[in-house]
């Protein structure tokens, strides 16, 4: 395809994904599930599981393969400068205050899904259109327990946004264990590709880049933020360095074999808090929210087919799949959580939270299919488990939130929200049922959300 054809498709291409993800996402919010949710079922909806199964040309037509490159890096884009954002909210504070929480809900979530994983693997492997004939089993163990531990980090994140819950500690505290499991689950699929590929120095960049860079931000990196410069209220040129230091982050985790968005997270989680960022903010969050999130669903929703399913053994095996993913990260986050000696209300809203695996668990898969190392009946029954986990974990983490904010005297010191639902406006103004933000409550604005 000619170069100059590609802008022609592109545009087409957003109009009909912002389109879609804005209509399906509002349809998501009339049904009590966040709006991020229906967006992500409109990217499914977009690619072959459904426009292309009813129809193909026009699919095809919409979607040629040749411009699937330009969508790609819209997509990868959108979910940093947003993980960004989000790292702006990031309050270490809490996380120091609740280390021990944190801890274990990352260890949970990590350790018992892997022990599932290689419990399930030995019969996955009988069952044909799973793994691919020359994976070997610790290979096959390693990449469906990276695949079960996975959490839809942006996703969580912005569901916490949604809720207005950012910058809470409960809210902190799930954003902290999920991006530890998911930095951990990334490291262990560059292990797993560099073993299928027969070179292991991919491994090793991937989990000592990502560690030494990590501890740079957070010891180095913070004191050099410190000295950028204030800016003025509509002023470029901070806003030009912050991006120019955002690409220079995500593509530091890209190039390892991470992932971009903890680039982004990380450089946002380290700016010094104050008007600065708050402008930042304002200036990124809705051309980003808008714009160049939907490119991230719906690129993830072209790569997945769902007609598969109705294999009967590949149905089976997605039973075990989905029991194991379930009692392998909600249950095992939630005990984690109470072990620690979380509320049952908390512990229950972050089991919920970290079960859900959204976009991030397309990520890797589609990794995991492109690399040879899954078939696409696996690659069919992990994304039927992210779309339902994800869907399962509104309405929990919705009830749970529910009980604890009318657990909650209205005046309480840390009343954040009166009781009531959680639902929000686009424009993040409260509707009917919705929480009546506090009068004394400081409030900010990400991702199209007021919170409190």
């Amino acid at each position: 395809m000619p170069t100059s054809q590609l802008s022609v498709y592109f545009f087409l291409q957003i109009a009909v994904i912002i389109a879609c993800a804005q209509w399906v996402g509002r349809l998501a919010q009339r049904l009590g599930q966040p709006q991020v949710v229906g967006e992500m079922i409109a990217g499914v909806l977009l690619g072959p599981s459904l426009f292309g199964w009813l129809w193909p040309q026009a699919q095809q037509a919409l979607f040629p393969k040749e411009t699937m490159g330009v969508l790609y890096v819209g997509a990868q884009l959108g979910v940093g400068l947003y993980m960004f954002l989000v790292g702006t909210e990031f309050q270490a504070g809490h996380f120091r205050a609740r280390l021990r929480s944190a801890a274990s809900v990352s260890l949970a979530g990590v350790l018992v899904p892997f022990v599932l994983a290689f419990a399930l693997v030995p019969a996955l492997r009988e069952v044909p259109g799973l793994f691919a004939a020359r994976v070997q089993p610790l290979e096959a163990s390693l990449f469906l327990g990276a695949a079960i531990a996975i959490t839809a980090f942006p996703m969580l994140a912005r569901i916490i946004h949604e809720r207005g819950l950012a910058g809470t500690s409960l809210g902190t505290l799930a954003l902290t264990a999920g991006a530890v499991d998911d930095a951990l689950a990334w490291c262990i699929l560059a292990v797993v590709l560099a073993s299928f590929g027969g070179s292991w120095g991919g491994a090793w960049l991937a989990i000592g880049g990502g560690a030494a860079y990590a501890l740079f931000m957070v010891f180095v990196g913070t004191r050099l933020l410190r000295r950028l410069p204030c800016g003025v209220p509509g002023g470029s040129a901070t806003l030009a360095l912050v991006l120019v230091l955002f690409a220079l982050s995500a593509f530091a985790m890209d190039a390892i074999g991470i992932h971009a968005v903890f680039g982004g997270f990380l450089l946002g989680a380290c700016m010094p808090r104050g008007p600065m960022v708050q402008q930042l903010r304002e200036q990124l969050q809705p051309f980003v929210v808008v714009f160049l999130l939907p490119m991230f669903f719906t690129y993830s929703g072209l790569n997945t087919r769902l007609d598969v399913l109705f294999d009967p053994a590949i149905g089976m095996a997605a039973l075990a799949i989905l029991a194991a993913s379930f009692g392998g990260k909600g249950l095992a986050c939630w005990a984690a959580a109470r072990l620690a000696g979380e509320p049952q209300r908390d512990a229950l809203a972050i089991g919920a939270l970290m079960n859900a695996r959204g976009l991030m668990e397309l990520i890797i898969i589609n990794i995991g299919l492109q690399a040879g190392v899954i078939l696409p009946g696996l690659f069919a029954i992990l994304v039927l488990m992210a779309i339902a986990s994800t869907l399962l974990a509104t309405p929990v983490f919705h009830w749970a939130m529910r009980v604890r904010r009318n657990q909650v005297p209205a005046h309480a010191p840390g009343a954040e929200v009166s009781e009531g639902s959680f639902e929000t406006s686009q424009d993040g103004t409260s509707v009917a049922g919705g929480p009546r933000r506090r009068p004394h409550a400081q409030s900010s604005r990400i991702g199209g959300r007021t919170r409190a």
